[in-house]
């Protein structure tokens, strides 16, 4: 780790411009700026969500995404550094796999809800959504970041794939989406 913060206000940024991890300076509503504050806004929400009882391994599970995201988030911080591997991305369709062994197979939409650790994890998946479109705006004008996306891609369909396990765990159904009755 390079520098250590010894006092958290540093006044750089008060013109609308924060520093990059190359040193570089961007305004604060830049592509790049726009997606590692969201994926940092997703790690907020995943802990969140860890603050909740959980069952089996899901809480060392949301641990090591917490870890990965913040490692994202230096990747995007620092204009051509990588830091995820594919082997994280196929560590999440394991999980993936494994939730969805034991679910019933969809023949509704599910709207976010249930228990409350259900509905914090449809939160957190939306937010991912929200950073796996960031991250596409930046790839759009920026080379580098694509195991990123793919990973924030994994991680939205695990964290959707959680709420109905959290859901199944807590005995609590599922919120299913109902079509109007006029419709």
């Amino acid at each position: 780790m390079g520098k250590r913060l010894t006092r958290i206000y540093t006044r750089t940024g008060d013109k609308g411009t924060t520093g990059l991890g190359d040193g570089s300076r961007v305004a604060k509503d830049a592509a790049r700026v726009e997606a590692y504050g969201t994926v940092d806004e997703l790690n907020s929400v995943i802990g969140m969500l860890r603050t909740h009882a959980l069952p089996g391994d899901i809480d060392g599970w949301l641990s090591d995404i917490q870890h990965r995201l913040f490692d994202l988030g230096g990747e995007l911080c620092i204009p051509g550094h990588s830091i995820l591997t594919d082997a994280q991305v196929t560590g999440l369709e394991g999980w993936l796999d494994q939730l969805n062994a034991d679910l019933e197979p969809l023949a509704d939409f599910i709207l976010p809800g249930g228990s409350p650790a259900a509905a914090v994890c449809h939160l957190a998946r939306t937010v991912c959504r929200r950073a796996e479109r960031r991250v596409v705006t930046l790839l759009a004008t920026e080379p580098g970041g694509e195991t990123g996306l793919k990973y924030l891609n994994r991680l939205s369909d695990l964290l959707f794939v959680l709420s109905r396990s959290l859901n199944r765990a807590a005995g609590v159904p599922d919120v299913l989406w109902q079509r109007p009755a006029d419709a």
